[in-house]
């Protein structure tokens, strides 16, 4: 994949995160977690970046901090040139439209009482804009027929869902799709389909993707530059097939060794 020159999009900057576990004494404060440290990085428009590391490694804390979802202890973090750390949620409209986010487990994601068209239609309908066609149009982007569109999400399967949950990501026409562990709920036997949907709608959409994931084999599938986070730092950076052929870093060595692979199934 070539490596996109494009203008920053999003530009995190020495973030940092401490949680406070709950007291065990009178006397003392909780224990500070430090999810995060010093955390810097630049993804820039069209670009496919890729966030991988183990449970625990603080990319889901990141993930959470870029889009909003958390807010740090210190740092910032701009989005298109607008600073959106602190800012109250009224302020983060352009934001809730600009990045969208498709989550790891589809079932929970999506709420079994609703309809798919109403699942689909969600985002459009929060932020005031007009639904008409578009249902139908999405859900053919992601390869479900019009008729699922009256049916509820028990009523399909894993993989299924997961596009339903895409189409959903898609509706307010973002800038950039967050994928957070998107297959890892999946049976292997779909993954590969829904990481090969993903990458053609970020073609044919012109997104920039950010792709989060503990299996650096998935990250290469589907990304080009990749983000190596242990220990609530970012330990290695760079293209993604360097990282892959040459890993400078020790954990970056070990996690190749360790994570399976989905060779034979793309």
């Amino acid at each position: 994949m070539p490596t996109h020159a494009g203008t920053p999009l999003i530009e995190a900057s020495d973030l940092s995160r401490v949680y406070h576990r709950p007291r065990t004494s009178l006397t003392r404060a909780g224990e500070a977690v430090h999810a995060l440290r010093g955390v810097s990085l630049t993804v820039r428009a069209g670009e496919r970046f890729g966030i991988v590391g183990e449970s625990g490694s603080g990319k889901s804390t990141l993930l959470r901090l870029l889009c909003a979802l958390d807010q740090p202890t210190s740092g910032s973090i701009r989005f298109d040139g607008q600073e959106i750390t602190g800012r109250p949620e009224r302020r983060l409209r352009f934001l809730r439209q600009s990045l969208q986010i498709v989550f790891q487990d589809p079932m929970s994601s999506l709420d079994p009482r609703m309809r798919v068209r109403d699942l689909v239609a969600e985002p459009l309908v929060a932020l005031g804009e007009p639904v008409g066609g578009r249902v139908a149009e999405l859900l053919d982007q992601v390869g479900l027929p019009a008729s699922a569109a009256d049916r509820y999400p028990h009523q399909f399967s894993g993989g299924q869902r997961q596009r339903i949950a895409i189409a959903r990501a898609l509706a307010p026409r973002p800038k950039v799709l967050v994928a957070d562990e998107p297959v890892s709920a999946l049976d292997v036997s779909v993954r590969g389909q829904i990481l090969n949907l993903l990458a053609d709608l970020v073609d044919e959409l012109g997104l920039t993707l950010v792709f989060v994931s503990h299996d650096l084999s998935v990250v290469r599938h589907v990304c080009e530059t990749v983000a190596v986070m242990n220990g609530g730092e970012i330990v290695e950076t760079g293209a993604v097939d360097d990282i892959w052929a040459e890993p400078r870093h020790a954990y970056t060595r070990t996690l190749l060794r360790a994570v399976p692979t989905l060779e034979g199934f793309l």
